[in-house]
């Protein structure tokens, strides 16, 4: 492959910034572009073992002096002959590096094309280079842990575990079929049995993780929803740790949903501050309003608020409508600095997960929402994250995988013969190697990877 060069480390000014280089041929290049104050060349020099020296453009002038080092294949990421640059940050200096990596021959990489190489060289799967993203974007402990389990093949195994299981009675059969001649055993139906309900019983465990992998990738969308001036902005203010909302003694004040990401008991919650749910003729607010019922029904999580202090019937008309959604909620009498009581709430649909006396001002009360939100969505348990489905795609083939392999039982089950359970259990060897990239479509393994950025 031709030699590619990007920087790795964004825009931004930092205290150091990485050009990468990979490709049949860099190190060669990289001589002409890096000069050791110690020793021989570059390419000279031990391995993935950082070497100080000058940075030269074409012309031979100094542009940084920085660290470098190797990585021969395949015996790096790539599994090709690559090389690092670590200059001083200046966005102007690794700029001119990368023009310098270009007028000696490079190309510039294109997103993600570091690890698409890797991919293509056998370093990895695609649920791996899947995880490189997915550690890259994580915005909680939990999440990164989950990425880096997968990075490390925690979701690669069991696949392949079933994949090998299934390829196993293929081949026999096929053997048996292509070679009568030859003293071949057959596989015993007991053994096709086995087979299926070991590869059913692992998809199924895994397919059973995605509505926590979701929340621990994307995050829980929560609704914070109440009557006007009830606390609402004030507790996303408090969760958020700053004055994300305005919050002001006039009611009506918030008349479109303001959202905001916050961290509460570990799990990332997609926080959605709506207008407060009253009626009204001003026609801005009533569409604010819309709004906040449209976030409602489509929050996984909704949080009511109500104030403590002066508790009214509008509160436990909103409450009434609460309790009616299908998703979980939690109540928040607002304002306990001032004061007030837990209202009755026994003639509700549906009660909420937990009650909690809060004041925003103060803070108290905080802790024990973190407490109800661990305990309602547990993917956000550091401790608890190993190898989770992330997104449609993995859910999609793991789903369609299981359909072929529960089809192949009950076409076993019904005395089909086996010809008939084979073409099942292809299927599902199809399905898996999408979701691996043993047999992944060329549009799907490009739409892969330009989810990536330059430089990774």
């Amino acid at each position: 492959m031709d030699i590619i060069a990007a920087i790795s480390t964004g825009n931004a000014a930092t205290a150091i910034g990485v050009v990468r280089i990979s490709g049949d041929g860099c190190f060669a290049l990289c001589d002409r572009l890096f000069r050791p104050l110690y020793g021989g060349p570059l390419s000279a020099q031990p391995p993935r073992k950082m070497i100080y020296g000058d940075v030269l453009d074409p012309s031979g002038d100094v542009l940084d002096r920085a660290l470098a080092v190797r990585f021969p294949g395949p015996n790096s990421y790539t599994g090709e002959d690559s090389a690092e640059f670590h200059c001083h940050g200046s966005p102007v200096v690794l700029r001119e590096v990368l023009r310098s990596l270009f007028e000696l021959g490079a190309r510039q990489a294109l997103p993600g094309e570091f690890t698409k190489r890797a991919f293509l060289s056998g370093q990895m799967d695609l649920t791996q280079a899947e995880a490189v993203i997915d550690l890259i974007h994580a915005e909680t402990a939990a999440a990164a842990k989950n990425a880096i389990a997968q990075l490390d093949g925690a979701l690669r195994r069991p696949l392949e575990q079933v994949q090998n299981t299934l390829l196993d009675v293929a081949s026999r059969f096929y053997a048996v079929v292509d070679y009568p001649d030859e003293d071949i055993e057959d596989i015993s139906p007991e053994e096709v049995q086995s087979a299926l309900e070991t590869s059913e019983t692992v998809l199924a465990r895994l397919l059973a993780t995605c509505g926590r992998g979701r929340i621990l990738k994307s995050g829980v969308r929560t609704a914070i929803v109440g009557r006007p001036n009830a606390g609402k902005s004030s507790l996303l203010n408090a969760l958020a740790g700053y004055e994300r909302a305005i919050v002001t003694d006039i009611p009506g004040t918030t008349r479109d949903t303001v959202e905001e990401s916050v961290l509460c008991g570990g799990t990332l919650l997609r926080l959605m501050d709506t207008a407060g749910l009253r009626d009204t003729e001003d026609i801005v607010e009533k569409m604010g309003v819309e709004r906040s019922r449209a976030a409602m029904q489509s929050a996984d999580l909704i949080l009511a608020v109500a104030d403590g202090a002066d508790f009214a019937a509008d509160d436990l008309e909103i409450l009434r409508t609460v309790s009616e959604q299908n998703s979980p909620w939690i109540l928040i009498c607002a304002k306990k600095d001032l004061g007030g009581s837990i209202p009755d709430i026994a003639m509700l649909s549906s009660s909420p997960a937990a009650v909690i006396q809060l004041s925003s001002v103060t803070g108290e009360g905080i802790d024990q929402l973190e407490s109800a939100v661990a305990e309602l969505f547990p993917a956000g348990n550091t401790q608890d994250a190993s190898s989770l489905l992330t997104d449609a795609r993995q859910e999609d083939a793991v789903s369609r995988a299981l359909t072929s392999i529960r089809r192949a039982k009950a076409a076993m089950e019904a005395g089909l013969t086996p010809d008939a359970i084979l073409t099942d259990a292809e299927d599902a060897l199809n399905a898996l190697g999408e979701l691996t990239g043993r047999t992944a479509r060329e549009d799907i393994v490009s739409t892969i990877f330009s989810r990536f950025c330059v430089g990774k």
